[in-house]
């Protein structure tokens, strides 16, 4: 399977700011390969579901794979199409949003784990059995997933937050905007502005961003 190429714009400043190792514009994954890569994951297996709705989330809502596996299903209100991150170590919770597909891979999930009886305690991406999920199986994943969709690019865990902020940018939305969407300070004079986008606007801005995969 041939996945398009495309050729990427100058990296937005949220994306080279956000975390502690800034990618390199060909390294970035197209929305083709994000997608291919969230399909990779079984429709039918317990665990294939789990693994799409979780790599979903990481890639369109623009999580760290710690935060996303630190969720509890409380934080996700797949009415309102919103997600509360938990906070970092030192730092404080924000609300982000989550669009209607990964919103449905995300129900699909639940209804899954409650047909095991795993209670709403438990973290949202689980075990079969309940337990919690390391980040070392997130590292594992994700580069198994990209050789199943034929992925040629490395694929580390940050590879879909950083396709997100990118994603974004070339849409158009404004860098005070993906800053705090992704929970990172702001550079620069755009530190004067920040108080000016609501969380609000923010998750509501990422859930009604169209996805089909």
């Amino acid at each position: 399977m041939e996945l398009e190429e495309r050729v990427r714009p100058p990296l937005p400043s949220p994306v080279v700011a956000m975390d502690d190792e800034a990618p390199l514009s060909n390294e970035l994954l197209t929305p083709e390969e994000a997608a291919a890569l969230v399909a990779a994951s079984s429709s039918r297996a317990p665990t294939g579901l789990r693994n799409r709705a979780l790599v979903a989330m990481m890639y369109r809502s623009g999580l760290r794979p710690g935060e996303a596996l630190a969720l509890l299903p409380g934080d996700v209100d797949l009415e309102a199409g919103t997600v509360r991150v938990p906070p970092r170590k030192g730092g404080q919770p924000r609300l982000t949003g989550i669009d209607a597909t990964t919103r449905d891979m995300v129900r699909v999930w639940l209804g899954r784990r409650a047909e095991r009886g795993i209670g709403p305690g438990q973290a949202l991406f689980c075990t079969l059995a309940g337990e919690s999920l390391k980040a070392a199986y997130v590292r594992e994943l994700l580069p198994r997933l990209a050789r199943r969709a034929e992925i040629g690019k490395r694929v580390h865990p940050l590879a879909l937050r950083y396709a997100n902020a990118a994603e974004l940018a070339e849409e158009g939305m404004p860098a005070a905007m993906i800053d705090r969407h992704l929970g990172v300070a702001p550079m620069g004079g755009a530190r004067r502005y920040r108080r000016t986008v609501s969380e609000e606007d923010v998750a509501a801005a990422i859930a009604g961003r169209d996805w089909r995969l």
